[in-house]
């Protein structure tokens, strides 16, 4: 069913909703990063990495910098977040509390795209697993939490904002934005903006062509309280102009993209608490390989593809007693239409719908329980879900071959539906001794197969992210993924020391991957494999449900030198292996080390930091997957209180312009460029930024 009811149903339900906040969590079950400059009001645990480049557009790189975090770089404004091994749809990521779909077959759109540097507060990740509140996914939830002016204190409206500019020289990157308002004890109201625009990135051995973007990001956000609630409404409208996507075959053209959320909680004192929301999301995206990268030498290989998603999500949770001892039960859908066209921008016949009219539900319910058994606190949970897919019919026009026009016809011919239940459950434990509070978590988490992974009747490079450079088919029969997981940890704090060490164990059936597409690679003895030789690539992978674990140990930590100076540090470590074959499994990140050094001074502050990753050798051999080097880059940053709230920061990313690939970078696609194709792409050279923020 298509839906075309979503912006009805946000104004139908705008009496009932308003933005949710973030259910109540205790410090040792979250992890928050707190931008430097914006307000710190929050009772959740904090890391405050050092160094932040308060000009770099993705803040998918700000989440990288914790523990068990990594970054897979695919672009200025492309990059997803990699946690403990797991990656894509498998880590909950939502922007304001909100989840929806991507727009585009190769994410470059990941939710964090959604969530520009200046306008982001804060980003909150749940250690380990994601509590069964906020819906199925194998890995910890991502929540980037945008600004918005908060409700005042007195009758009278008082004006408020939090506004950021920012220039980064590696790539002549400029960005400007932030919240401006006003709010009184009853109703808060404010409008934000941003802009950014970049050019090509500048590493040692030159320029890397085609990753320029150019991003602008418009809304309001608005709410009344009163003594039944809060209500809110915050509209948001994004515009990602022509932006290089170095890694894949296609570059943005555009993404329009709009977002409506409401919803109402009840006061946070009430025994019995409300909370309740709806969210529509439209995407509108256009991709080609002609307009910023060089065109392919045949006119005839030149494609333009277009995508959309539309996305209509809604909860409602009752929650009894305090955030300390709680029982809640909660109900949400999920409700989303997909399609991807491949056209020739100058052959009208020329068309092909690679992933036609898809349809995507889930129906969810949970029971979560907050308490103490025996002087150790507890947070229970399960939740059930019900699934839907269906894939409408696949079409070619004219101008395609036979090869592609047969195979949407066996496509068509086969069964385009599919159901399924999945069941998570959580199970956290954690006591505080004073200084020491240790911690346990098991559980079971799932994921359902994404569109691409089981509706891909076409051999393309789709493949959700990882622009690695294989074609790829679907498989109608994935099972959905099961995670079972046992991780403990501790965090220890006591005088100038502290750490949070954490080890890791998560044993995963049904795991997607994509594998050699029959017994054969290499032979075209398939049809398939036949039309992806037309394209460059006669060993096409398909996905595929195999068996996998993971397992590793990461932690953070720091001391308090003196009175100025402080010590901080973060390390990763993590691997990844079939279960059922010896090997390795895929673009699974190196071991991580960041240390960082900061003397404060009561108006001032200068941190130097050494970041950097061992040598990866443990590669997937059945994916061609190739070892990768180890790197360490120095930083420099510096911060200038101005006075309240006006301050600078400003230093130097890459202090001696080390030439470094990082394991998770993608391949490079363009030609002309000072990166070979097929080569790993380089991080950024050596560059200078500079921020200044004032707030109200």
């Amino acid at each position: 069913m298509r839906i075309t009811t979503g912006a009805c149903a946000l104004l139908l339900g705008a009496p009932l909703m308003a933005a949710v906040p973030a259910h109540a969590q205790d410090a040792a079950l979250l992890d928050e990063i707190v931008v430097t400059g914006v307000r710190r009001d929050t009772v959740f645990d904090s890391v405050r990495p050092e160094g932040v480049t308060g000009a770099t557009p993705d803040s998918a790189g700000l989440v990288a910098r914790l523990p068990g975090a990594a970054l897979i770089d695919n672009g200025g404004l492309s990059g997803q977040v990699q946690y403990r091994g797991l990656f894509g749809e498998r880590v909950l990521t939502r922007v304001n509390g909100q989840r929806f779909h991507s727009g585009g077959p190769n994410a470059m759109d990941p939710p964090l795209h959604y969530a520009p540097m200046p306008l982001v507060a804060s980003v909150e990740v749940d250690r380990g697993v994601s509590p069964v509140r906020n819906g199925p996914a194998l890995a910890g939830g991502v929540n980037a939490r945008l600004k918005e002016v908060g409700f005042g204190e007195g009758q009278a409206f008082a004006p408020a904002y939090d506004l950021t500019a920012g220039y980064r020289s590696v790539d002549e990157g400029r960005s400007v934005g932030g919240v401006a308002g006003m709010a009184s004890d009853r109703f808060r109201l404010n409008l934000l903006g941003a802009r950014e625009t970049g050019g090509d990135m500048r590493f040692p051995g030159g320029v890397v062509r085609d990753s320029g973007f150019r991003r602008d990001t418009y809304g309001l956000s608005a709410g009344w309280r009163s003594a039944a609630g809060d209500l809110a409404l915050d509209l948001r409208a994004q515009e990602t102009g022509p932006t290089g996507t170095a890694p894949f075959a296609l570059d943005i053209q555009y993404f329009d993209t709009d977002f409506a959320r409401l919803g109402f909680t009840s006061p946070a004192g009430a025994r019995v608490r409300l909370e309740a929301s709806l969210g529509h999301v439209r995407v509108e995206h256009g991709m080609d390989n002609f307009g910023l990268r060089p065109a392919p030498a045949l006119a005839s290989m030149r494609r333009l593809s277009l995508a959309d998603a539309e996305t209509v999500v809604g909860e409602a949770r009752l929650v009894l007693g305090s955030p300390a001892r709680s029982l809640s039960v909660g109900a949400d859908f999920e409700l989303a239409d997909k399609s991807v066209v491949i056209t020739h921008p100058e052959n009208v016949n020329f068309i092909v719908g690679s992933l036609p009219g898809i349809e995507v539900s889930r129906f969810g319910a949970h029971l979560e329980w907050r308490g103490a058994v025996g002087g150790v606190e507890a947070e229970l949970g399960i939740r059930a879900d019900a699934h839907e897919a269906s894939a409408g019919e696949a079409r070619t026009g004219s101008a395609v071959p036979a090869g592609p026009t047969l195979l949407a016809a066996a496509f068509n011919a086969g069964d385009r539906d599919w159901r399924g239940e999945t069941v998570d459950l959580t199970a956290r434990f954690w006591r505080g001794f004073g200084d020491f509070t240790p911690r346990l978590t098991l559980a079971r988490k799932t994921r359902a197969p994404n569109a691409v992974e089981r509706f891909s009747w076409m051999p393309t490079e789709a493949s959700g992210g990882l622009a690695d450079g294989n074609i790829y088919v679907g498989d109608r029969n994935l099972r959905p993924e099961t995670a079972w997981i046992l991780e403990g940890g501790f965090d220890w704090s006591r005088g100038p020391v502290r750490a949070r060490p954490t080890v890791y164990y998560r044993r995963i059936d049904d795991y997607i991957q994509g594998v050699p597409f029959d017994a054969t690679p290499g032979v075209a003895d398939t049809r398939v494999e036949m039309v992806a030789a037309m394209s460059g690539d006669p060993t096409p992978l398909r996905f595929a449900n195999v068996d996998a674990e993971l397992y590793g140990f990461d932690m953070d930590f720091g001391v308090q030198l003196t009175d100025r100076l402080r010590l901080d540090g973060v390390a990763s470590l993590v691997r990844g292996e079939r279960r059922d074959v010896d090997d390795d499994l895929y673009r699974i990140a190196p071991p991580t080390l960041r240390l960082a050094a900061t003397w404060d001074e009561t108006d001032w502050s200068v941190g130097v930091e050494a970041a950097g990753t061992l040598r990866q050798t443990h590669v997937s051999a059945r994916n061609d997957e190739t070892p990768s080097g180890g790197y360490a880059v120095v930083n420099l940053r510096g911060e200038w209180r101005l006075r309240p709230g006006l301050q600078l920061e400003a230093g130097v990313e890459n202090l001696f312009d080390r030439d470094y690939r990082p394991h998770l970078a993608g391949r490079n696609r363009v030609s002309d460029s000072d990166v070979a194709p097929g080569e790993r792409l380089p991080g950024a050279g050596r560059g200078a930024f500079v921020t200044l923020k004032a707030s109200l």
